[in-house]
């Protein structure tokens, strides 16, 4: 039985392959968006998760996500180093300038300000250069999208010069950084440069960033901090998830990925539903034969079903090939850092696949169980 349904799935091409495409253009279109979006909201924690150093972000009391920042006094940043379990805490400065190329090119940056004695919060992976060099007057680093929006088409070179808010800053580490959530070059210093960089006022610090002595748990830490100090502290789990859904409750870009997301559903399920009761009802003859010689109605369900999965797997196994090399041929994109499929986002889509074939399948099902065996004596 199973090979006759095959042979009746195949019989015509032109239907099992419009079956295929509709299932195929709904998984890539449903793993694509969500790989899209998933990728989008992880850039919103970018400088959160390229700080490894310190395990504990401290800002003021109010703030919600990473790109809201109230700047905090030297005398928080005391206040907190006095907490009982503060192995050490360091500053951090995160705010925004603008840097001009020598062709008179300029573009608004992302300045981090980092600890002059530790230089905690710096990427871990250098390309070029050395943190080290961010001890010398009027230096920064660069990250590599940065660095090729200055200076195009040009091979990575230290020593370049850049003018950052009126000041003429010099090249000395080129690093490689976790895409930001609006892709602007990222630009580190030290936090007594930055504030340099920025203009003087009365309070610069964003953050203070903490880590716990030996055998104290991030989670104990925050709660000491938060009670001596009235500030908010956070693990950087907790602030990376904080922010992103900040951007999920407060912005449309959830809405209009799943927009499109239920698009895909739904023109899959209708294509593929239509196709395949088309499908069926060409066959009711052959149905209506294997009912007359005793075929019960379970089998004839099995072999409908056993179809809708092979259109299904068949379909799904190349929309998601279609984005596995997307995601693939565009790696090396500086402007698609991030963007990737998840193992989580192919089960996802797997079983929305699953949903579309199950409900493709239910009329056709219905239909050839009420179907009449005398129908194959009908002309």
């Amino acid at each position: 039985m199973n090979f006759v349904a095959w042979q009746m799935l195949t019989g015509d091409r032109a239907k099992y392959l419009g079956l295929i495409f509709a299932i195929a253009f709904s998984t890539f279109l449903m793993s694509h968006q969500v790989s899209i979006f998933c990728g989008l909201m992880n850039r919103t924690r970018s400088q959160i998760t390229d700080v490894r150093d310190a395990s504990v972000w401290v800002m003021d009391a109010k703030t919600q996500y990473l790109d809201e920042v109230k700047a905090l006094t030297d005398q928080d940043l005391f206040r907190v180093r006095g907490v009982k379990g503060v192995e050490w805490a360091v500053p951090l400065f995160k705010g925004t300038s603008r840097a001009k190329g020598a062709d008179g090119k300029f573009r608004g940056v992302i300045l981090m300000g980092l600890d002059d004695s530790t230089l905690v919060g710096a990427p871990r992976k250098v390309i070029l250069g050395s943190w080290a060099e961010l001890r010398g007057p009027e230096t920064i680093a660069i990250d590599q999208t940065g660095y090729k929006f200055f200076f195009p088409d040009q091979p990575l070179e230290l020593g370049r010069q850049l003018d950052l808010n009126d000041h003429q800053v010099r090249i000395v580490a080129i690093v490689d950084s976790e895409a930001p959530f609006v892709n602007l070059p990222v630009f580190y210093t030290r936090y007594t440069q930055a504030i340099t960089f920025v203009g003087r006022e009365r309070n610069q610090m964003s953050f203070v960033l903490v880590k716990p002595q030996a055998g104290l748990s991030d989670g104990e830490i925050t709660k000491r901090i938060t009670a001596a100090t009235g500030l908010k502290a956070s693990t950087s789990l907790d602030f990376g998830w904080e922010t992103i859904w900040y951007y999920i409750k407060n912005t449309g870009i959830p809405i209009n990925f799943g927009i499109t997301v239920a698009i895909a559903l739904i023109v899959g399920t209708v294509v593929a539903g239509q196709t395949f009761y088309l499908f069926t009802v060409e066959n009711l003859k052959q149905f209506g034969a294997l009912k007359a010689i005793g075929v019960t109605n379970g089998r004839i369900v099995g072999m409908i079903l056993m179809q809708a999965v092979i259109v299904g797997a068949v379909g799904y196994a190349l929309g998601i090939t279609m984005t596995a090399l997307f995601f693939d041929l565009t790696q090396n994109n500086l402007d698609l850092r991030g963007f990737r499929l998840l193992p989580e986002i192919m089960m996802g889509t797997a079983a929305a696949v699953f949903l579309i074939v199950l409900m493709a399948s239910i009329v056709s099902v219905r239909r050839v169980i009420v179907l009449e065996p005398a129908v194959v004596f009908r002309g």
